[in-house]
């Protein structure tokens, strides 16, 4: 399983971005789909995610600026970031999780940097 993340990049405070993130190799049963960050010298942290059923779930410090979905067909999970301010300057990675045989298996992407300067 593969995790092909894209969308980063240099921001003026206020704008938006896109991220993509899709899977690709032997997936069945993708349950969660996620996007965590991770800043200089900080933890990573999840950012919003979204369950197969469309339930999504965001960090406080981006509800009502980002919006997450997804596309099941494509494998594929988005973050649409708006009214973007320099604390969201991050690498920022996806997460899928899939359920085979009652067990749940992670997987990360390789990560995309998002850079908001003031």
């Amino acid at each position: 399983v593969q995790l092909q993340a894209s969308g980063g990049g240099l921001v003026q405070a206020g704008g938006s971005l896109r991220l993509s993130c899709r899977a690709s190799g032997n997936i069945f049963n993708i349950n969660v789909m996620g996007w965590y960050r991770q800043a200089p010298g900080k933890q990573r942290d999840l950012v919003a995610d979204i369950t197969s059923g469309g339930s999504t779930n965001y960090a406080e410090s981006v509800k009502g600026r980002f919006t997450i979905s997804r596309d099941n067909a494509r494998n594929t999970v988005y973050l649409q970031m708006n009214s973007l301010q320099p604390e969201d300057t991050a690498n920022y990675y996806c997460n899928i999780t899939t359920l085979d045989s009652g067990w749940e298996y992670a997987y990360w992407g390789q990560g995309t940097l998002v850079t908001v300067s003031s």
